[in-house]
């Protein structure tokens, strides 16, 4: 996996690279490879994502056939972004 640096940006390099890394899956391997999977549970598993990948390519093609109406988008989402910090609580300050 490559990422270009531009003008000695290292910190846009770290989040390309991060992103990339996300899409392909590296991290959710790595957390999945942090113990050792026993066989069976390593079917059971493989069995629920399967079932569970079934499950949305069929939502898609009904919600695509017009069969279900399509989920509504989640209005505000960039606006929760720039949302202040939440206050802390009185109880975790520790200065009393």
């Amino acid at each position: 996996m490559q990422v270009l640096v531009r003008d000695n940006n290292i910190d846009q390099a770290l989040r390309v690279l991060k992103k990339k890394m996300q899409r392909e899956g590296v991290f959710r391997e790595m957390k999945r490879r942090r113990f050792y999977e026993k066989p069976s549970e390593q079917a059971t598993r493989e069995r629920s994502e399967a079932a569970r990948r079934a499950r949305k390519l069929a939502r898609k093609k009904a919600i695509r056939d017009g069969l279900i109406a399509a989920p509504k988008k989640k209005a505000g989402a960039a606006s929760q972004r720039h949302r202040s910090a939440p206050v802390p609580h009185h109880s975790l300050d520790r200065s009393r």
